[in-house]
């Protein structure tokens, strides 16, 4: 019987290539965006946003959140470029700035609700 040291491989399987390194500072900002998207409300946003550009009221009414809840994550989203607001009129509507963003979002979701 052979006993396998921790860090080698059996003789059936070889070591894979190890992933390309990424700078320090790519890292760093992924970590930041992850940060702004880890709290509950701003994954409820991160989903109503992903169906349809929203104003503020209509996040307040579909979340069931206060106004001055909603946006106060709205800022953080906007910081972390996560979102985008457009004037329109008295309004201002914001939109997802790129679907990768929305993916993230539901693929976190989806893989929790497999768990259940």
């Amino acid at each position: 019987m052979t006993v396998q040291l921790h860090g080698e491989h059996s003789p059936e399987r070889q070591a894979p290539a190890p992933a390309p390194p990424r700078a320090a500072h790519t890292l760093a900002a992924a970590g930041d965006l992850l940060r702004a998207l880890a709290a509950p409300v701003r994954i409820a946003i991160v989903l109503q946003l992903q169906e349809h550009d929203r104003c503020v009221h209509e996040l307040v009414e579909a979340l069931g959140v206060a106004q001055p809840l909603i946006s106060q994550h709205l800022r953080v989203l906007k910081s972390a470029g996560v979102v985008h607001g457009e004037r329109h009129g008295r309004e201002v509507v914001y939109r997802l700035v790129d679907e990768h963003l929305a993916h993230i979002v539901v693929d976190a979701v989806t893989h929790v609700e497999e768990k259940l």
